[in-house]
């Protein structure tokens, strides 16, 4: 397999987990999580390839301290995750910095990390990105319905005996080895638009919770396939040219969104001849 045909099988395997696991991001409200830790991943990715270790462990182990980190912050009195997300998210991306300055004989670009790049992904690359797939699939289908329940109905949720926690953690999981598995692709700038873009598209366009979780994969995968043509047809990083079409998706979704409310409001028996001589009239 050729570098372009493994970047495209990257690029809809990923869209396909970007569409699945942003479909709970964007129901569960934890769009500005995802972005503060899509920063979050830059320092261990950095520390990583200075020590020589996987870039994706450093990526996951950083994520980790950090999550911890902002579980320590929203706990504080008159504060919030809101607050604590955004101090991890400048301080995430700033400890990165530092560390790209202090060692500045990395064996790779760093602005990879920044933007990705995806046509320069390996074999190790695209096993780790079916696996994560083969895992969020499995964990949505298992508990799924606990996700769903719980935010949709959080004091249901509660009353009926289930603990919170447990949903929170799942959710936190799999938004972290999604973004961990994205950084290569897309970049830990770019991430976030592969994960919420696609699936906040869906919302817009189904009617169903179901609906959302079928349509985001397929935006998600639509989005990279389209981002890697179009960024070896007129020259462009790949990683911004996916994140990119994720947004004009959401563009797209957003104006058939409203022309459909403004169909819906039109007055029911109003035809084009009434109006017409209402005008002449």
């Amino acid at each position: 397999m050729g570098y372009y045909e493994r970047a495209l099988v990257i690029a809809i395997l990923l869209g396909v987990v970007c569409g699945l696991v942003g479909t709970v991001v964007v129901l569960r409200r934890r769009a500005f999580f995802t972005q503060a830790l899509t920063h979050a991943t830059f320092p261990g990715a950095v520390l990583a390839a200075a020590l020589g270790v996987n870039v994706m462990l450093g990526a996951f182990a950083s994520s980790v301290v950090l999550i911890m980190a902002m579980t320590l912050l929203g706990r504080v009195r008159r504060q919030g995750s809101q607050v604590a997300s955004g101090v991890v998210l400048t301080a995430g991306f700033a400890l990165g910095v530092f560390l790209q300055a202090f060692f500045p004989d990395l064996p790779i670009h760093v602005d990879s990390y920044l933007i990705g790049s995806i046509l320069n992904a390996t074999d190790a690359d695209l096993a780790a990105t079916a696996t994560v797939l083969v895992v969020a699939t499995v964990t949505l289908l298992l508990t799924g319905k606990e996700i769903l329940f719980s935010t949709l109905d959080p004091a249901g949720f509660r009353a009926a005996g289930y603990r919170e926690w447990v949903v929170e953690a799942i959710t936190l999981a799999l938004v972290v080895i999604t973004v961990v598995t994205a950084m290569p692709a897309v970049g830990a700038i770019l991430a976030l638009a592969l994960v919420a873009a696609p699936a906040a598209a869906a919302r817009l366009l189904a009617r169903t919770t179901t609906q959302i979780f079928v349509l985001a994969p397929v935006i998600g995968a639509l989005s990279g396939v389209i981002g890697v043509v179009a960024s070896r047809g007129l020259g462009v990083a790949a990683g911004a040219s996916i994140s990119l079409t994720a947004a004009l998706f959401f563009v797209l979704a957003l104006g058939i969104s409203r022309l459909q409310r403004l169909r819906w409001k039109r007055p029911a028996g109003t035809s084009s001849a009434g109006t017409e001589e209402a005008v002449r009239s």
